[in-house]
């Protein structure tokens, strides 16, 4: 198969012919064929080479050319990292005050609610609420306390949730966000416009302006995304040429399955990519990270087979593990001796009621918990499946391209061989500036899912523009470009995550999760705390992600920060101030006070 740079500059009709000569003839009888003979037909072969250019072992180094940003804390951070490292997070416990103010506020909540609901039923005072009432023979269509809730618990804060971007600023991890109004006490937004409203209240300044169209929008730091190694940021530089190119030679869309005419070239560069990339056989790669787990996991495992899920698992594994058909059992978080003592009932137990066993059990990990910002536990779990012979599924959806002295995740991380893992998944939404996800894998596992995984059979394919975006950025990150863009994406990201757990654990602030992780929630625990920081945040011009309930356990509520390649030291040290300034606003120093 030719290389990347070359299919650029090939003409369309030179590209048509090589596509067309890779592929054997297609036979007449076309649509009368089984979906597993069109996918030998359609899927484009290529043999890879097992090692992989990877950067030097020193990926976090500085060379003596190069000026370390944390030259004075840099003892510090790798003595914490290390420790990190060698022992679980630390647990917090809620104080018995915070979680008394908790319990208060929801309680206040509901039963205003309740009140206003009544007289406004009753009397037509204030809000009135109109039930629905079910057509005959039909049940209700929406359940009454979920209506409940967003009514009176979520529209209050439903300004911090949602906020409609306008655009980058052009400086790394600035962006600007809409400004919104509300004229019917929260229950809808609309952006400040002051050509169509004169009232606005807001007012150019520090950090507010007026768009061309006269929209109001405000200049935040993104502390929110997922933009881990920052392609979005220095996307011109990296990336455009490789993938504005490749628009000349593929189309913006195939329009069609993989296992019709929806293959392309590129895709099947991009899988031989990840296999060598993760040193596996081979990988399918889907157009929607949530739905890779949720049509891959059903085409796995079916009745018979039992999944042992981690308590804490994304929705889209639980999503892919309920649709299924399997049973389930859950471990506690991180657990591997929880998980040890699940297993060994499950296959002493075996199937209920027959006592026959299980057809196949398979556990299921993340690399890192996006809510927890804590790494799997990976190498004593892989530890406990050998032992019982079970499968392991490992989703790498933030850890892959984010973990590892090279990026190669948390395998990479822990010292595990990602030959002990039987099922890699991960996606390119994250740390690739991409979409869609990979299923890493044996042969034989890729090969079945090719004509079983419903995201392979049914699902539009990933653009071949954005195949593209993402093996330029998989070339970046393995050095490939002849540059050390990657060493240096990689290691930036590892320091300002550092950095920024270390200062916002010195301020006394409850902090989850591990060092050398780009994610960091912080626990607010009440409810009226997670507007109150998020509007105090943004006021200050940062933008920032908050997280309550049923997204997370009641008293759980949180705010999580997400760090970037691309942000400076600088950056951080001016969102600190200002995120010590809320947090004194807030009481959230509760790890030197009981009333924070």
């Amino acid at each position: 198969m030719p290389s990347t740079s070359s299919l650029k500059q090939m003409k369309v009709a030179e590209l048509r012919s090589l596509a067309m000569s890779t592929l054997p003839e297609v036979p007449s009888n076309l649509s009368k064929m089984k979906k597993a003979d069109i996918i030998d037909l359609f899927q484009v072969t290529s043999s890879s080479s097992s090692s992989s250019s990877s950067p030097s072992a020193d990926t976090y180094k500085y060379d003596s050319s190069e000026v370390d940003p944390y030259s004075d804390v840099r003892s510090r951070l790798e003595s914490l990292a290390a420790h990190s490292a060698a022992n679980p997070p630390p647990e917090h416990h809620i104080t018995l005050f915070a979680a008394f103010t908790t319990y208060l506020g929801y309680a206040v909540l509901i039963c205003v609610g309740h009140l206003r609901d009544f007289f406004g039923l009753t009397l037509s005072i204030g809000s009135r609420y109109v039930p629905a009432t079910p057509r005959t023979g039909c049940a209700p269509l929406l359940k009454s306390w979920d209506n409940f809730y967003n009514r009176r618990l979520y529209h209050r804060i439903q300004d911090c949730f949602n906020r409609p971007v306008g655009g980058g600023e052009g400086a790394k991890c600035r962006m600007k966000v809409m400004e919104r109004v509300s004229y019917d006490g929260n229950k809808t937004m609309t952006v400040a416009n002051r050509k169509t409203n004169k009232n606005t209240q807001f007012q150019d300044g520090e950090y507010n302006e007026t768009d061309a169209e006269g929209d109001v929008v405000r200049r935040c730091l993104n502390l929110g995304s997922y933009n881990y190694l920052g392609f979005a940021d220095d996307w011109n530089e990296t990336c455009e040429e490789d993938v504005l190119s490749t628009l000349s030679v593929a189309p913006v869309s195939c329009s069609s399955p993989r296992v019709e005419v929806g293959t392309h070239l590129l895709h099947r560069e991009l899988e031989l990519l990840v296999a060598r990339f993760l040193g596996k056989d081979d990988a399918l790669v889907l157009n929607m990270g949530f739905n890779t787990n949720a049509t891959t996991i059903p085409a796995l495992v079916q009745k018979g087979d039992l999944i042992i899920s981690d308590q804490l698992n994304h929705t889209s594994i639980v999503s892919g593990a309920r649709a299924s058909g399997a049973a389930v059992r859950v471990f506690k978080h991180n657990d591997h001796h929880d998980l040890d003592a699940v297993l060994r009932e499950a296959i002493v137990m075996g199937i209920p009621r027959t006592r026959r066993p299980w057809n196949k059990i398979v556990v299921m990990v993340e690399g890192i918990y996006s809510m927890e910002g804590e790494y799997c536990n990976l190498k004593n779990i892989v530890e406990v499946c050998k032992r019982y012979g079970v499968y392991l599924y490992l989703d790498e959806a933030h850890s892959i391209g984010a973990m590892g002295k090279t990026g190669r995740g948390c395998c990479e991380y822990t010292g595990v061989d990602t030959k002990d893992v039987d099922v890699l998944m991960g996606t390119f939404t994250k740390s690739f500036g991409g979409m869609g996800g990979y299923i890493a894998a044996s042969q034989d596992v890729v090969d079945y899912l090719r004509t079983k995984c419903a995201g392979s059979i049914f699902h539009n394919s990933l653009s071949p523009i954005v195949c593209q975006q993402i093996i330029t950025a998989f070339k970046v990150i393995m050095g490939e470009d002849g540059t050390k863009n990657g060493r240096n994406k990689l290691r930036a990201l590892r320091d300002n995550s550092n950095y920024m757990r270390m200062r916002l654990t010195d301020m006394g602030l409850h902090v989850l999760g591990n060092y050398d992780s780009p994610i960091m929630p912080v626990l607010l625990y009440n409810p009226t705390k997670i507007a109150a920081f998020s509007r105090e945040c943004f006021k200050r011009g940062l933008a920032v992600v908050v997280v309550g309930f049923p997204a997370v356990p009641i008293l759980m509520s949180r705010a999580r920060f997400c760090v970037s390649a691309g942000h400076t030291r600088k950056d951080l040290d001016d969102a600190l101030v200002k995120i010590e300034e809320v947090a004194d606003l807030c009481k959230l120093r509760y790890a030197r006070s009981t009333f924070g």
